[in-house]
């Protein structure tokens, strides 16, 4: 269940919640500095824009009252942001305070390292750092064969891949040669959910288990023991199909929820999208799949505060195919053109060549 797409039969008031919630994101009026900053470590692990942000920093897209790319450039330069896998093995940046906390979570011991593993390891352990090139000369090893062993240890928390900067030209080091004091006993793994799933709470307002597992990529056995602590601990109420801080109960009963007028396109990395998008995938799927032309989703459309569009078409280095935007709302034609601005801001001005099928040229 998404609380963005399906309305639960639910005793609060469901406004109120979407509200709060774009509220505490900045969606309705952007953060400063300091405000982005513990937004930013509330929706860790921060990431690019999806497909065209390659090497370029992580990015909260339409949150902060300033341009955060370069605020996230200046904070990789100086180390305030540092590079894992997480979730699923995708690359994330995380503020280096988290390190522990992110390494009981994702870290992947190496059990069972292979010859290659156990190879370049041993290299970057006595001779490193060494870019990926230089892995090769000394190797005699193929970039092919070179790249998912640096993966594995990287998984592992045994090597670090310093990206200071937007070059391609990184270097590997040892892991205990960057972060010294790195205790991977800090916290379990439930420890560190609780952590984390107490900040997603705080930025979701409402959420389910499934919102969890779709953002963390965890098993969701380990969400649900962790939420069952932070129940049994009062922290947490469940309510409505899902979970609510114990303050924010609170907070809503006198809250007064403003008047939501909005449309951003989100990208596929964005957190709201990323914690909804097993339910949006299937949503979406069957009003896109009869269509006879390129119908990858490219961005999804946040209207007022919910998820109600997807602008679809052919992903390109360069602006993209912008085939067609399909909407689940009827008062579609009223939002038109605050629809397409949305689009056109995210895709260098390029208009989407139909709206619902139609040639957008000849709609009202």
């Amino acid at each position: 269940m998404t609380f963005f797409c399906v309305r639960p039969q639910i005793t609060m008031d469901f406004r109120k919640i979407i509200s709060l919630r774009m509220k505490r994101q900045f969606l309705c009026g952007g953060a400063d500095k300091k405000e982005y900053t513990e937004l930013y470590r509330d929706l860790q692990p921060g990431q690019s824009v999806y497909w065209n942000g390659f090497g370029k920093p992580p990015v909260l897209s339409f949150r902060a009252s300033f341009d955060d790319i370069e605020f996230n450039r200046r904070r990789q330069s100086e180390r305030g942001l540092i590079k894992g896998r997480f979730a699923g093995g995708n690359l994330g940046w995380i503020v280096p305070e988290d390190l522990e906390l992110f390494a009981a979570l994702y870290r992947k011991p190496l059990v069972k390292p292979t010859e290659k593993q156990l190879y370049i390891l041993d290299i970057i352990e006595r001779e490193g750092p060494f870019n990926i090139q230089q892995i090769k000369e000394e190797t005699g090893m193929l970039v092919k064969e070179i790249t998912p062993v640096l993966h594995r240890l990287q998984e592992a928390f045994l090597i670090y891949e310093d990206q200071y900067n937007g070059e391609w030209d990184r270097g590997w080091y040892r892991f205990g040669e960057i972060f010294p004091k790195a205790d991977f006993e800090k916290y379990t793994r439930i420890e560190a959910l609780k952590i984390i799933l107490l900040r997603f709470a705080y930025r979701h307002i409402l959420f389910d288990t499934a919102m969890a597992k779709s953002f963390y990529r965890l098993p969701e056995k380990d969400i649900k023991n962790a939420i069952s602590e932070l129940l049994y601990e009062n922290i947490l109420s469940e309510t409505c199909g899902g979970y609510i801080l114990k303050s924010d109960e609170k907070i809503l009963a006198n809250y007064e929820p403003e008047s939501l007028h909005f449309v951003y396109a989100m990208h596929r990395n964005d957190f709201l999208y990323k914690s909804n998008e097993n339910v949006l995938k299937e949503k979406f799927k069957p009003l896109i799949d009869k269509l006879k032309y390129d119908h990858e989703p490219l961005q999804y459309l946040l209207i007022d505060g919910e998820f109600h569009g997807v602008c679809v078409g052919h992903f390109r280095n360069g602006p993209y195919d912008l085939n067609d935007v399909i909407c689940d709302t009827p008062d579609w034609i009223n939002r038109k053109d605050d629809i397409i601005k949305a689009i056109e801001e995210v895709n260098f001005g390029k208009t989407p060549k139909r709206f619902m099928e139609k040639n957008y040229k000849y709609l009202p």
